[in-house]
């Protein structure tokens, strides 16, 4: 049962709203119903008093939204046409957006094929809600965790020995934190697989590992690609929270299925945001392009700007690459030079050493 906030009541399944009802509660002033289906119930909301409660996308039998309206409740119809749930109260798992059937046939490539038709207005209205929706959800779920950010490159393949490196730096960052990613393929879905499995032993690690390189690139067919991580799971060991942050935006990448909790969001900007301030405990950035150069110094913007309370470690992984091939580091320590941040800036060749610098 959720409690109260202050004079808020959330009702999110139908099991606490009988609860509630059994109990005795009549009057629901100040309740927020999101998303139920509330077909057959209209003799229980007749016995309560309803002025003052909103229904947020709840289903009824025919007369009964009319009633509920004329009796002083504030009734937010679902917006025809509109695959996503705008007023849902939970972060999405990797079954609800993939599905059983053909990828086509999934939440995750409806909802993408409709952010690519244009919504009109109503449309709009609908995606800044589920937004919203999936703001609120996130905050209570990390609410007193410490998360670490993983970011890197979304092209890196299963069976390349980059990505049992990522999936290595997540599997040791999840001993003390939270790992949360961009929630897409590549690095990204290595350290939320890596994090996933932190618990089990090395050779079921390397299990995984094993198995998902079967299917090494999504571009050869998502739904395979999905499936094969679905599938070297092993639901009873892979217990491990661990948090992806995708977006419609980039809908032909599609969302990883290793972390156990999925923040999509449809707009971008709103997603790289939310990433960045959720990560208390800092980021590490592996080899990535231009995606991961533009996090890096989102996240020092932040850092440059913020109390020295506040300053979270940042740390590049890849001499090489962050000195040569896409020379960030020299801009990053310039700017660092004399601000709060400069002893949080980090340069280190390997995962393990990543691990130790985040702690």
């Amino acid at each position: 049962m959720r409690h109260s906030r202050g004079r808020v009541v959330e009702v999110d399944t139908t099991g606490d709203l009988d609860r509630r009802l059994d109990a005795g509660a009549r009057t629901l002033r100040g309740w927020r119903l999101r998303s139920l289906d509330l077909r057959g119930r209209g003799d229980d909301l007749g016995r309560c008093r309803v002025a003052g409660a909103m229904f947020l996308g709840c289903r009824f039998d025919e007369g009964v939204e009319a009633e509920l309206e004329e009796r002083g409740a504030i009734v937010f119809p679902t917006l025809p046409d509109v695959p996503l749930d705008s007023y849902r109260s939970r972060l999405y798992t990797a079954r609800e957006l993939y599905g059983e059937g053909p990828y086509a046939d999934s939440l995750d490539a409806r909802a993408y094929a409709w952010t690519e038709s244009g919504p009109d207005h109503d449309g709009l209205l609908a995606a800044a809600l589920h937004d919203h929706a999936v703001d609120e959800a996130l905050a209570a779920w990390v609410a007193g965790r410490s998360v670490v950010g993983v970011m890197g490159g979304h092209a890196l393949l299963r069976d390349q020995p980059a990505y049992a490196e990522a999936a290595q730096l997540g599997r040791l960052l999840a001993g003390r934190h939270t790992v949360a990613t961009g929630g897409g393929p590549g690095a990204m879905e290595a350290a939320n697989l890596g994090a996933r499995v932190a618990g089990d032993p090395v050779e079921a690690f390397d299990a995984v590992l094993a198995r998902v390189a079967a299917v090494p690139d999504y571009r050869t067919g998502i739904g395979a690609w999905a499936r094969a991580g679905l599938d070297a799971l092993d639901p009873a060991s892979a217990t491990t929270d661990t948090l992806g942050i995708p977006t419609w935006h980039y809908g032909h990448e599609p969302p990883n299925v290793f972390a156990s909790a999925i923040a999509k969001y449809v707009r971008n900007a709103v997603r790289e945001a939310v990433l960045l301030e959720i990560c208390d405990a800092g980021i590490v950035f592996l080899p990535g392009a231009a995606g991961t150069v533009q996090e890096v110094f989102q996240d020092a913007c932040e850092n440059y700007y913020a109390d020295p309370a506040s300053v979270a470690p940042m740390v590049l992984v890849g001499r090489e690459h962050w000195t040569r091939t896409l020379p960030v580091w020299p801009l990053l320590q310039h700017l660092a030079r004399g601000r709060a941040m400069e002893p949080h800036v980090h340069l280190v060749d390997s995962v393990e050493e990543a691990a130790e610098v985040v702690g």
